[in-house]
């Protein structure tokens, strides 16, 4: 039921295009915009080629519409070529043969699936060859075993992250009034030197973007990622 009432809402999200034509990816919006595709399939009963184009730095919708001299949306669909709805993220799209769900994180992309209608297993889209998320999978094909090492790696570093966040997390909880005067405080028995916080955030970074870009999020492994987008 809850799945249902989340997709429900997300469905909402999406709101009517202006038909705009799909402009091209430029290399120098590689850190700023990204585009995934979902090609036609006969049968999926799908004709068209339909593209999720996301805009990092853009502006939330206002009433559901583009803001005033903003040329585009945080997330938009594309059929042939064309905006049909935009969005702010988490949302849904429905397309022929099923939903397609896309997420921004604090990090990058954390979903965009299509979730079929028959209830078979969700895919990814294809990310478009000269985006950040192109690249990334490009690699992986190239060099398949550097691939999961480096998946590996950004694994072990953020699990890192959440061993040393739970003890912060709490020490954060119990200097609350209220919970302090309920249980007391708690003192974090960890204390790392300067120098090694500062290299564990910048692993943490790098880790989070790894994973952002393979579109991997799991509740525990990035819940690091997750907490520090609310601190």
């Amino acid at each position: 039921m809850f799945r249902r009432l989340q997709r429900t809402r997300q469905l909402r999200r999406a709101k009517p295009g202006d038909g705009r034509e799909l402009s091209r990816l430029r290399w120098w919006q590689i850190l700023t915009r990204t585009q995934f595709a979902l090609p036609s399939s006969a049968a999926a009963g799908r004709t068209e080629l339909y593209v999720v184009d996301v805009h990092h730095l853009a502006s939330e919708l206002e009433g559901g519409r583009l803001a005033e001299g903003t040329r585009h949306p945080k997330i938009a669909l594309y059929r042939d070529g064309r905006r049909t709805h935009i969005a702010d993220s988490p949302v849904a799209f429905e397309v022929p043969g099923g939903v397609i769900e896309a997420a921004v994180g604090g990090y990058g992309l954390t979903r965009m699936h299509l979730v079929p209608e028959d209830g078979a297993e969700a895919t990814t889209l294809v990310p478009h060859p000269r985006s950040l998320e192109g690249r990334r999978a490009r690699f992986g094909r190239r060099h398949p075993a550097a691939s999961r090492l480096i998946g590996a790696l950004a694994i072990v570093i953020l699990l890192i992250g959440v061993v040393l966040m739970l003890p912060q997390a709490a020490e954060l909880i119990t200097s609350i009034p209220p919970v302090a005067d309920r249980i007391g405080t708690f003192t974090s028995p960890i204390s790392l030197p300067g120098w090694l916080n500062i290299s564990l955030l910048i692993a943490g970074v790098l880790a989070a973007t790894e994973r952002a870009l393979t579109l991997r999020n799991h509740w525990l492994i990035d819940a690091e990622t997750t907490w520090t987008s609310f601190v």
